[in-house]
């Protein structure tokens, strides 16, 4: 069985239902969701001017390999209605593979670790919530660590804690 840290976000319509109906399909398709962050909402990283997001990361044991779960996710996010039309454009749902193990894995269609989650809070402060000691296996630096020196300094506000 594989361990993956999945990220999670919506600024369309209903974010939360979104967020909601994304958990229920990665437990269908991907696999047994064993730890889900608090939900935040924060600004758009990237792009300042659109609305805001919320965001989730998830822990999911799963027997499928990284490429797999990519095509579950990139599947998941066009049954709940994304479209990719601009770069860090607004979305009903955007979910991303954070790490997949301690693989690193660089390739046209997937790289692991996601390249930019030392930059982003909307990411490290929820995976902080449930790893916090995780390993970055490029960087060596754990979550906690990385979180304590990100420059990023966009808002990331606690909305919705996990029941």
């Amino acid at each position: 069985m594989n361990v993956v840290y999945i990220g999670l976000g919506s600024n369309v319509g209903n974010r939360s239902s979104y967020l909601t109906a994304s958990l229920r399909l990665m437990a269908l398709e991907v696999g047994v969701i064993v730890q889900q962050s608090s939900v935040y909402e924060t600004e758009s990283w990237g792009r300042t001017d659109l609305p805001k997001f919320l965001n989730q990361v998830i822990e999911v044991i799963t027997p499928l390999s990284a490429v797999e779960v990519l095509n579950k996710i990139l599947a998941i996010e066009l049954q709940l209605g994304r479209k990719r039309m601009l770069k860090w454009d607004a979305r009903t749902i955007d979910i991303d593979i954070l790490f997949f193990n301690d693989a690193v894995c660089e390739t046209t269609n997937l790289t692991i670790p996601h390249p930019y989650l030392a930059e982003r809070k909307f990411v490290l402060i929820p995976l902080n919530e449930i790893a916090p000691n995780k390993l970055h296996p490029v960087l060596n630096l754990t979550i906690q660590e990385m979180l304590a020196i990100c420059a990023d300094d966009l808002a990331v506000i606690r909305r919705e804690a996990v029941i």
